[in-house]
């Protein structure tokens, strides 16, 4: 699908990739969703199931911060404060971290409620705020949105795929 420029396209996308990853999702053996056996969102580094789900939780609840923020007139410290974008790495782990407790089921249905928020801020917002005016320095708000949702819907999909597939689960 091609990157989202207005709004319809952008529920469309969001729709459809996690409609795609939550597909996935169903077919992934509860048992084996604690196991680092997933190449990690830093160097060298492995994750769990429950990992995946964690980092997609966690890009999904920084939107929705930001959006808060900024309609609040409170400056957003982009990506998240005590973290610069050439450290994500480090954010990954920290997703992590903040829903350790969490089993997958419970992750999934985290998961959901997070996109369903996410879909509920983009039909608040009109095209204009979404596509036709700078959010954060030359991004759109859509944009930012489309990076931090359907477009790692899409990555996770295709890592839970290719591990699938090593794993031999249909």
């Amino acid at each position: 699908m091609a990157i989202p420029n207005n709004k319809e396209d952008l529920k469309q996308a969001i729709l459809e990739s996690y409609k795609k990853l939550k597909t996935e999702l169903e077919t992934i053996p509860f048992d084996s969703t604690h196991v680092k056996n997933l190449n990690g969102h830093s160097k060298n580094s492995m994750m769990s199931m429950n990992n995946l789900l964690a980092y997609l939780i966690g890009w999904g609840t920084l939107v929705l911060k930001w959006n808060e923020n900024k309609t609040n007139g409170v400056e957003v410290d982009f990506p998240e404060t005590g973290n610069k974008w050439n450290q994500l790495g480090q954010l990954a782990q920290k997703f992590y971290s903040d829903y350790e407790d969490l089993n997958f089921n419970q992750l999934k249905i985290e998961l959901e409620s997070t996109t369903n928020s996410i879909l509920e801020l983009i039909e608040s917002k009109s095209n204009h705020e979404l596509y036709e005016t700078a959010w954060y320095d030359k991004w759109t708000l859509g944009r930012m949105i489309q990076l931090n949702t359907s477009a790692p819907f899409k990555n996770a999909k295709d890592r839970i795929r290719k591990w699938k597939k090593s794993k031999q689960i249909k």
